[in-house]
């Protein structure tokens, strides 16, 4: 433990516990004997992290964040299992975020997330980078959310659900299908609606890409096709552009298929 980290008197720091420099621990936090915390991490007040966690550099979690906690599917029987979450990610108020499942698996979060309150990410989710899980997002087991995908407050999502790369999701939304990369959906069960437009823009995508993008899914969603069609006709000149590429691909791989 390094002499410059500071750890108020009422926190629970268990023996085995790694620390790195820099690390501020609360008042009545707790910190399990496995757990790993990187640099410059901030755990304010009442923090609980448990279990095999390993917390990346720049990390802060704010009170009641319980990370690291046992997995909730009924099949877990107290196994081996771990939880990795990257650097620079904010965990708001009583966000929860679950270990895997089956021994040797892994819970994984990315880097640069920012996770409202009331967040919850289940067993054996894979979340990308730079993502934005609004007040009371769900997520349940195995579901994989790419990188700069925003969930909208309320939304849950469904197990085994797969969320595309800058996708965005409305409040109070119900997602049972994986939804393509730069759109939005919304509604309960969710429709797509459009895409991420302005989300593309933020990102600095071309003026051309966007226009790509909105051409692809008007070909996907609103010529009435169904998708092996779809999939035909943009796999031309269209399919060049990068974006669209990644968007058919998506389509053509997924397994619950898409919010359409």
């Amino acid at each position: 433990m390094s002499s410059s980290t500071d750890i108020h008197p009422s926190a629970v720091v268990e023996d085995g516990a790694q620390l790195g420099e820099g690390v501020k621990i609360g008042p009545f936090c707790h910190v399990g004997s496995e757990v790993t915390v990187g640099d410059r991490c901030v755990l304010q007040s009442y923090v609980s992290l448990v279990g095999k966690t390993v917390v990346g550099s720049g990390n802060e979690f704010y009170p009641h964040a319980a990370v690291g906690g046992r997995s909730q599917d009924l099949k877990y029987t107290a196994e081996p299992t771990g939880l990795r979450i990257g650097d620079h990610n904010v965990f708001r108020e009583f966000v929860t975020v679950n270990r895997a499942t089956d021994p040797g698996n892994e819970t994984v979060i990315g880097s640069h997330g920012n996770f409202l309150a009331y967040v919850h990410v289940a067993h054996d989710c894979v979340v990308g980078d730079h993502v934005i899980f609004s007040n009371n997002g769900t997520l349940a087991g195995h579901i994989h959310v790419e990188d700069y995908v925003i969930l909208g407050g309320l939304t849950a999502v469904h197990q085994f659900c797969w969320l595309g790369a800058h996708c965005i999701t409305g409040g109070c939304s119900k997602i049972v299908q994986d939804v393509v990369p730069y759109t939005i959906a919304d509604g309960n069960p969710a429709e797509a609606r459009g895409i991420n437009r302005v989300g593309m823009e933020r990102r600095d995508f071309s003026p051309e890409a966007v226009r790509a993008v909105h051409d692809a899914f008007k070909m996907l969603f609103r010529e009435g096709l169904n998708t092996k069609q779809a999939l035909e006709k943009l796999a031309g000149p269209a399919a060049s552009q990068p974006a669209v590429a990644r968007m058919l691909e998506f389509v053509a791989s997924s397994e619950r298929g898409v919010v359409k």
